[in-house]
């Protein structure tokens, strides 16, 4: 037998009762999305022990629970709130500190905090940050090189017959010596979160990290970016945009075809009886170009979390499921991404490659970067929530396009 010994902390041993918390169960929902509601549910019916019970009437107590008009239990707002500020902490507790004036701009006294240095006054510019320091020093210096020569036209020095000082010049503050402080300029930006719900999502955690993340950029916009807007799509077989409620809940598409090879035509307004688990990134990006236009943001982005290339697109009235990967979805999709940025958007994309030993689609993903100049991460699940907020925040590019 091994003992193992550690500093005591001071905290109390949790009891069995308390084992079992919020967080453990909000862990468990978003790992299982609406296969743990519905196992909750069942626990609602029919409690095993009284500690489960107690913790479900405590979340309902506490607000983070509630049931539909069905009497199915759902998230409060309050729950998916608090899930968004956990995991926008868990981000930033490993995030590296970064430049972030990728989404700063600096400019003269309009909002954002003040930094270092001073600019001349433009007609325009708000007065309220004047630097009066800055501003004396300009008046005084132009009104000492005035003195220097009287209105006569003498040289205003003294003779040796003068017996009274010459006097102090006086100081005239004029337009001209208007110095205003630099601030900070938050731009107004909007994105669109492309995120992958293909069968092979399911591999390695990889929906769980990508949620997880959505959740951290949903905080992070509401608590320091207001003026910005963050949509959420989930592309599949078909594509749908991703409520904030729903975010917690949605799960990748189980595979359901094991074909070698499959060739699919599928009417579009059928496409929810045809298999889910392939990727329609085409589709995905059309929807993220029809919520762009409708944002007047200065700035608009999209980003693509995917772990492979496209195996779906649409033509006409159909849409195609094709697998293996055939070049007529890449060349959809990538026309689809260049008029993305036609349209004024940045693209940026983030794939997950930890358990591919053949590497072809990473030649789709170059492709997209070099086409759109735009930038890519290949990462891990692991890292995602570090390259993905590295790149909202700063624009930081990890990986430069091809040129």
């Amino acid at each position: 037998m091994k003992y193992h010994y550690g500093e005591f902390d001071g905290e109390e041993f949790p009891s069995q009762d308390n084992l079992f918390g919020f967080d453990q169960l909000m862990n468990f929902i978003l790992q299982y999305g609406d296969q743990a509601m519905k196992a909750i549910e069942q626990m609602m019916k029919d409690p095993k022990d009284d500690a489960t019970s107690e913790l479900l009437e405590q979340l309902i107590k506490e607000g983070m629970l509630d049931k539909d008009g069905k009497g199915k239990p759902r998230l409060t707002p309050r729950a998916v709130g608090k899930m968004q500020r956990k995991a926008l902490n868990e981000v930033f507790a490993n995030l590296q500190r970064g430049q972030r004036d990728g989404h700063e701009k600096v400019t003269a006294g309009s909002g954002g905090e003040r930094i270092e240095g001073t600019k001349p006054y433009q007609f325009g510019d708000p007065v309220s940050e004047l630097d009066l320091s800055a501003t004396m020093r300009n008046a005084m210096a132009r009104a000492s090189q005035g003195a220097a020569v009287s209105p006569n036209g003498d040289t205003g020095e003294r003779t040796e017959t003068s017996t009274r000082p010459s006097p102090l010049p006086a100081i005239n503050i004029r337009e001209s010596d208007f110095e205003l402080h630099l601030h900070e300029g938050v731009t107004s930006c909007s994105t669109v979160v492309l995120l992958d719900l293909s069968g092979s999502m399911m591999r390695y955690g990889r929906h769980l990290a990508a949620k997880k993340v959505a959740m951290a950029m949903q905080a992070l916009v509401r608590q320091r970016f207001p003026q910005d807007s963050i949509d959420f799509v989930g592309f599949y077989s078909g594509a749908n945009k991703i409520s904030e409620a729903q975010l917690p809940l949605v799960m990748p598409k189980p595979v359901t075809v094991f074909d070698y090879q499959v060739r699919l035509k599928v009417p579009i307004n059928q496409l929810d009886q045809a298999p889910q688990h392939f990727t329609n990134l085409h589709l995905g990006l059309q929807m993220a170009r029809r919520i762009l236009k409708k944002r007047t943001s200065e700035n608009k982005q999209i980003f693509i979390i995917t772990d492979g290339q496209p195996t779906a697109h649409i033509e006409g009235d159909f849409c195609y499921l094709l697998y293996p990967p055939d070049p007529r979805s890449t060349v959809a999709t990538l026309k689809e991404a260049v008029l993305a940025v036609r349209e004024g958007c940045r693209i940026a994309s983030f794939a997950l490659i930890e358990d591919y030993y053949g590497m072809e689609w990473v030649s789709f993903v170059d492709q997209l970067t070099k086409l759109t100049k735009g930038v890519a991460f290949y990462t891990s699940s692991g890292e995602l929530a570090n390259c993905v907020m590295e790149s909202y925040l700063s624009g930081r590019k990890k990986k430069a396009y091809l040129g």
